[in-house]
């Protein structure tokens, strides 16, 4: 009975062939261009479709295998649980110890201490106390301490799993002898692809370089004698985790795919070719400036990861961008991902996206591409010679130049800051300035402009009070003081908008700077009968138009002083009006 009523469903719903999607998708464009509207075309180089079908999963290598089968597509573990990772920045052992005890009290799974480097064996054993059944993970590791750690596992036995982001090609020999001695449940390096991400690679970039560091590493293990199996379980892969959802999730996706080629091509084991992902929510999109919304980002991209497979996840804290966390900001970043385990119940699936169409489609160009980069990189001699000649700085360097570029304009958008901006925010007394430069943030160029016009208020100077005069046609002068508020919020300007009837109403109002939001059409007028009642009024505002008119020139020699339009370049425009409006550059210490 239940499959007479199923078929007659889906008698309801016949299939649609792709040439009939594409046909009502060209009526509705009807002259439009396709290609312009609707194909998405990614910093990586994809040309992602509006719409995928079953037929384009057609020759994507290995989407019919379960998670858990080589090469891991669809996950490294037949189960789609993950372990909730904390990251304690305490450096003292005692103080280190309690914030993770108290973090796992709380449903943290795994700690990584970010910044203590212990001194012995005696302070070793205080950190870890009431520990033992934690996996834990030292971001900060020389060669003096995985010694130390070797030598205290083999007298102390531990279940749960020590790891460290000591880098597996800073000495190689070292590394070959530490991988040789690790025992069980140690995992000595990191290959650090997050740090690629944080500088602006593109998600091919940050599995091409990751990858390459990794082929280096076990060519030259293997080299060295070690066994290749015994060198792949060495390694942990950590990964930053950006706003791109899409891209993310198939990110991490593909580069297991990626490293289980490698590692097979090595000869080495398939359960060594299983990747160990650390996944991180990204550093570069968090913003002093609506800070709150950091938790927003940090919520979706912890989803991305999971959903991606990751092992370990952490979550950071909305305010770590500048200042020291506090325990409410360090509780809610560990609650995003308590909540996606234990309410959202992500952990119950494996591989939530799997046979998505776009998503495998992703996967499939990332993992080809990434794979195409690594190439490029071994044929010119491996990833150590590059980052010693240069190279992978210099395509970095491009990368982050493009990036920066693209949040300048506003073309990447980050709410609150370089868009939908609150005028009325502060953050000078809340910021710690050495924090807010410790890590490279899309968001800096902006937040230094406005952090500009607060320390010119906190030295006595005033805010700017930027009236927004919508006057003349009610279409136009709404949707060009929109704009122009968003606009001139975004370097912390006061904003007020007024509507007025006449010209000579606007004169008389108290602004540092005047915008006419109307028609390009009656600008002429407007300014004809404007700058007489300002001059009678013995002002001397600057009157800006919202707008790109025809007749800008003549309009300027009318006594408009300047044009904020789509086309204006935000930075360097309210820049120059921050320096007209006698703000500089000072230096003032934080109270944090």
């Amino acid at each position: 009975m239940k499959i007479m009523e199923n078929e007659k469903l889906l008698k309801e719903f016949p299939p649609v062939r792709t040439a009939d999607w594409q046909a009502a998708i060209a009526h509705e464009l009807k002259s439009s261009d396709f290609e312009k509207k609707l194909i998405w075309h990614t910093e990586e180089g994809m040309a992602v479709k509006p719409f995928y079908r079953a037929e384009d999963l057609e020759g994507l290598a290995c989407v019919d295998k379960a998670p858990g089968d080589f090469p891991y597509r669809r996950g490294a573990r037949p189960a789609g649980d993950w372990r909730v990772r904390e990251e304690i920045d305490g450096v003292d052992a005692e103080e280190a110890n309690r914030l993770a005890r108290a973090a796992v009290a709380a449903g943290t799974e795994g700690i990584a201490f970010s910044e203590i480097l212990v001194e012995g064996p005696g302070e070793l054993e205080k950190l870890l106390t009431g520990l033992d059944a934690v996996p834990l993970h030292f971001e900060q590791a020389d060669e003096r301490f995985l010694r130390m750690v070797i030598e205290w596992l083999s007298g102390t036995p531990r279940a749960a799993e020590i790891s460290t982001g000591c880098d597996a090609l800073a000495a190689i020999e070292f590394a070959a002898e530490i991988v040789r001695d690790a025992p069980s449940g140690f995992v000595p390096f990191t290959i650090h692809g997050e740090a690629f991400a944080e500088a602006g690679a593109t998600a091919v970039e940050e599995i091409g370089f990751a990858l390459a560091a990794c082929v280096d590493f076990l060519a030259t293990a293997v080299e060295r004698g070690v066994d290749v199996s015994r060198a792949a379980a060495a390694l942990e892969f950590a990964f930053a985790v950006g706003s791109n959802y899409f891209f993310e999730i198939a990110k991490l996706r593909a580069f297991r795919m990626v490293w289980a080629r490698a590692v097979e091509s090595f000869g080495g084991s398939r359960e060594a070719a299983r990747a160990r992902i650390a996944a991180r929510t990204s550093r570069w999109n968090k913003t002093i400036y609506d800070p709150h919304v950091n938790i927003l980002r940090a919520t979706t991209e912890a989803m991305a990861a999971v959903v991606g497979g990751a092992d370990a996840v952490a979550v950071a804290p909305f305010d770590a961008c500048y200042k020291a966390p506090a325990e409410a900001s360090r509780r809610l970043a560990r609650n995003t991902q308590l909540v996606l385990k234990h309410e959202a119940w992500l952990g119950r699936v494996a591989d939530a996206g799997g046979g998505s169409y776009a998503l495998e489609t992703i996967t499939d160009f990332l993992a080809g591409e990434g794979w195409g980069t690594m190439q490029e990189i071994e044929a010119g001699g491996g990833f150590s010679k590059a980052q010693a000649q240069g190279t992978i700085a210099q395509k970095l360097e491009r990368a982050r130049a493009a990036c920066g570029q693209a949040v300048a304009i506003r073309k990447r958008v980050l709410v609150g800051t370089n868009q939908f901006a609150n005028p009325d925010e502060e953050a000078l007394d809340r910021i710690d300035t050495q924090r807010i430069k410790a890590d490279v943030r899309g968001a800096s160029v902006y937040e230094e402009m406005r952090l500009r016009t607060e320390r010119h208020a906190a030295a006595g100077g005033k805010t700017p009070r930027v009236l927004l005069a919508e006057i003349g046609d009610p279409k136009m002068r709404a949707a060009r003081s929109n704009f122009a508020g968003n606009f001139f919020a975004c370097a912390g300007f006061e904003v007020t908008t007024r509507r007025f009837k006449k010209a000579a109403e606007i004169a008389d109002a108290d602004a540092e700077v005047i915008v006419l939001c109307s028609a390009d059409a009656e600008y002429m007028n407007l300014a004809a009968e404007l700058m007489p009642e300002l001059k009678a009024l013995g002002r001397t505002t600057p009157v800006i138009a919202a707008g790109n008119p025809e007749n800008a020139e003549e309009l300027r020699a009318a006594g408009i002083a300047d044009f904020v339009h789509l086309r204006s370049h935000p930075v360097e425009f309210l820049t120059k009006w921050q320096e007209r409006l006698g703000i500089e550059e000072r230096l003032l210490a934080s109270s944090c």
